[in-house]
């Protein structure tokens, strides 16, 4: 699957504190997941305070890899492309599901449970997600229930077990805005 380069526009502020275009281009970090059927993240931005940090010519913070969930305290915005899924899918083993969210960084976050789960990538975070489906569909899996999103569609995933299929014949590209959260403890696990 051939994926579109995701622009990233970045403003600033000049000496005078002027707003200026701060930097113009493709994103930096583009990353295939799972092999050859796995999703690609476009990793926009992140921020790792809330309120973030506003200054006059600042970068991105460093950040080595691509990871799931937001820094601490922090956002992260990204493009998904989402392949439709491999048939083998089905066949994914606990430990291949934990592999996967492995790559990045997020091997906790996987909550397969063999014969029976309802998607072999289920899986949660401590976080708010809004995702926004830009191209294609996917099918939201959640323990109970189903639903279909379309382009222009936005899903509000709240630390929600879930996962996402997309059992279309092409590329689904949706965009996710996550926020670090922190659970109630009634639903801590």
């Amino acid at each position: 699957m051939e994926t579109r380069k995701v622009r990233r526009v970045i403003t600033g502020h000049d000496p005078a504190g002027r707003a200026i275009i701060q930097e113009d281009g493709p994103v930096p970090r583009v990353q295939r997941i799972g092999g050859e059927s796995g999703p690609v993240f476009h990793e926009v931005w992140n921020t790792r305070a809330t309120p973030a940090p506003i200054d006059a010519a600042s970068g991105e913070p460093a950040e080595e890899g691509i990871r799931l969930a937001p820094p601490k305290n922090g956002t992260r915005i990204r493009v998904l492309d989402i392949p439709p899924d491999d048939p083998g899918l089905a066949e994914t083993t606990a430990e291949q599901a934990r592999a996967h969210f492995a790559e990045v960084g997020a091997a906790g976050a996987a909550s397969h449970s063999g014969e029976g789960s309802r998607h072999a990538h289920m899986h949660r975070t401590e976080t708010i997600d809004y995702g926004i489906v830009l191209e294609g569909e996917l099918v939201l899996i959640m323990d109970e229930g189903e639903t279909v999103v379309r382009a222009g569609d936005i899903v509000v995933q709240r630390g929600t077990n879930h996962g996402w299929a997309n059992r279309s014949d092409r590329n689904c590209r949706i965009a996710f805005i996550l926020i670090d959260g922190e659970y109630d403890e009634a639903l801590r696990k």
